[in-house]
């Protein structure tokens, strides 16, 4: 049998293994700098040491995680899933390691952004994701996949908030919009990619095994989730404490519940690399139950509840499963969660709640107990799975 073009070209590689593909660099660098930023959020919390940045140490946390760590994750889960989109080529070699060292930059920039200049540091850090963009947006269209160009409108909203989190830092001294709009961007992600991903997946792993119920396939129930979810994110970032937007999120809550429940996650409890999926979407619906709830008695719900219910649960939870499917699947290791890969998502689960109860009861202890499992999660992954990421030579014909 002839092999195809494109499959040829590929295996012609022969470049460092950490460069074959787009996960490899940015699964990686963001586990590194997940921990590492966890690390040295802690003390600055505490007061104990302050970095040569020019952000107030809240806003710099912020930021890191998510326009330095769930832009490394975007850039790696786009770069691995367009060329299967698409059928074109992925982007390897000097291109790649080029974008991966311009997000690296930006990561520098901004903890030396004292020195550097909050100017500067902001093109810098932004410039990556507006690459990524280009170069996302090139091969979706030079492919003709016209269905996932709306992964560049959340794409878009990502650089939107990149960019406003910099302007009110420059004008204001703090950042309240542009997290709030980065945050929803990634929040839209999950729920688009997770929709199409968790039941895909559960499917597959349910057809294979033995007869019984199976994820509902995608349907006017879920556009209808997918558009009161989307609004009620758009009432949060611009009004997160009014009543009418506390109505819209918990109404979106009920939906994606009603969602995640049509996707039989109760059978797949035998492999927690299907069931994970399961677990960290589920903390969608809960940050919409904790964010109205927020909205509509502020006094009893705190509102970094809802954030850290999105953030340490559904994005944390949610980017390792998928790094770690991908990880595995791209490097020809079998698809199933062994114990150190169960520990993983168990770290990042405990920190996710800890951290969610550190909302309701203020203490230092907790936090530093969220951020110790937070960073044994990803430091583990950085350990574990960067053995495969930077000595595995490229499975081109890998599963993910």
């Amino acid at each position: 049998m002839a092999i195809p073009a494109a499959l040829s070209r590929r295996r012609e590689y022969s470049g460092p293994a950490l460069f074959s593909y787009g996960f490899r660099p940015f699964f990686l660098g963001a586990a590194v700098w997940s921990a590492a930023g966890i690390l040295l959020w802690l003390p600055q919390y505490a007061g104990e040491v302050a970095l040569l940045n020019a952000m107030s140490p809240l806003d710099w946390h912020i930021h890191e995680m998510l326009y330095g760590y769930v832009a490394a994750v975007v850039a790696g889960f786009l770069l691995t899933a367009i060329p299967n989109w698409t059928g074109r080529l992925p982007v390897t070699g000097t291109p790649l390691a080029a974008l991966a060292l311009l997000w690296i930059a930006g990561r520098a920039a901004i903890f030396f952004s004292a020195n550097v200049g909050l100017l500067w540091s902001a093109v810098i850090d932004v410039s990556f994701l507006l690459v990524l963009a280009i170069v996302a947006g090139r091969e979706i269209i030079a492919g003709r996949n016209w269905r996932n160009l709306r992964v560049l409108a959340i794409l878009g909203l990502l650089i939107l908030g990149n960019i406003v989190f910099h302007a009110e830092v420059w004008s204001r001294g703090a950042a309240n919009f542009g997290s709030r709009l980065g945050l929803a961007a990634a929040i839209g992600l999950i729920m688009m990619i997770g929709g199409r991903v968790v039941p895909s997946f559960t499917r597959n792993w349910l057809a294979r095994r033995s007869e019984g119920r199976l994820p509902v396939p995608f349907s006017h129930f879920d556009a209808l989730s997918l558009a009161v979810s989307s609004l009620a994110l758009i009432a949060w970032i611009a009004r997160p404490d009014h009543v009418a937007t506390g109505l819209l999120l918990l109404g979106a809550c009920v939906l994606q519940t009603i969602r995640l429940a049509r996707w039989a996650g109760e059978r797949t409890l035998s492999e927690r690399l299907v069931f994970v999926l399961h677990v960290a979407y589920a903390f969608i619906p809960l940050g919409f139950a904790l964010a109205g709830a927020s909205a509509l008695w502020p006094d009893a719900v705190p509102m970094s509840a809802g954030i850290h219910a999105w953030t340490a649960g559904a994005i944390g939870l949610m980017t390792l499963a998928v790094m770690t499917r991908a990880s595995l699947g791209h490097t020809g290791q079998p698809l199933t969660a062994t114990p150190v890969t169960q520990a993983i998502y168990g770290f990042a689960l405990i920190a996710a709640l800890t951290r969610i109860i550190a909302a309701f009861l203020p203490s230092v202890a907790l936090m530093h107990v969220a951020g110790v499992f937070w960073i044994a999660a990803f430091g583990c992954f950085a350990i574990v799975y960067g053995r495969l990421l930077i000595g595995r030579p490229p499975v081109w014909a890998a599963r993910c």
